[in-house]
């Protein structure tokens, strides 16, 4: 069976989950807390990153774009991607937004774990800005539509799903609730899919020194 090691908290480790899961693709979940010393992660990516997705002959592909890639590749149904080219670009465009997002909150939770004489004032607005204008077009590439791009749910739909939630964990004081609307009734509606539902992200303990 295959494995996937994963962080409670990472949004890119549950985009994977969600997918394995709409596929409905067995799997054994493994949780790691890579910054821990005790980590098997370095054994299987050499970037030291998650998530990593391993498969029964031992090999392993990581990067959750890339994943998501393999995965699509070797079990195309049910489809997460469009068929239709462009929309294919479209939903590849909503995937490089929420992950810039979510690389911004990472930058921004660990820089708030530095003394605060040594945080970054000017560092901390930068990515700050890059969060808000994110959402600011996701909420206008989603508007009203039942699904973000094309006509049914697909990887655009998880991408704005899980940096929503991975903004309540991280970062619960934002005020997106209150800004967008439409991003609120998207997220409601993700959440209520059991592949969301069993992928909840929790925050999780860091044993050792990071900075």
């Amino acid at each position: 069976m295959m494995q996937l090691l994963s962080a409670t908290p990472s949004p890119y480790a549950r985009k994977v989950r969600i997918a394995l899961a709409e596929k409905k693709l067995p799997f054994q979940l493994v949780t790691e807390v890579p910054w821990d010393h005790t980590t098997q992660t370095p054994q299987h990516n050499p970037l030291e990153k998650l998530p990593v997705l391993i498969f029964d002959d031992g090999t392993s592909v990581y990067e959750s774009r890339y994943i998501l890639e393999v995965i699509e590749a070797k079990w195309p149904k049910p489809p997460m991607m469009p068929a239709d080219p462009w929309e294919r670009l479209a939903a590849r465009k909503v995937e490089v937004i929420a992950d810039g997002v979510c690389d911004a909150c990472v930058l921004l939770f660990w820089e708030r774990h530095r003394p605060a004489a040594q945080q970054s004032a000017e560092w901390i607005a930068r990515q700050r800005r890059k969060v808000d204008g994110g959402l600011r077009e996701l909420t206008h590439l989603a508007g009203e539509r039942e699904w973000v791009v094309g006509d049914r749910f697909g990887l655009a739909d998880i991408c704005v799903g899980t940096v929503l939630r991975y903004l309540d964990v991280r970062f619960p004081e934002h005020p997106w609730r209150s800004q967008y609307a439409n991003l609120v009734t998207l997220s409601a509606r993700m959440e209520a899919r059991p592949s969301f539902a069993a992928t909840v992200p929790v925050a999780q303990r860091i044993s050792d020194k990071v900075v």
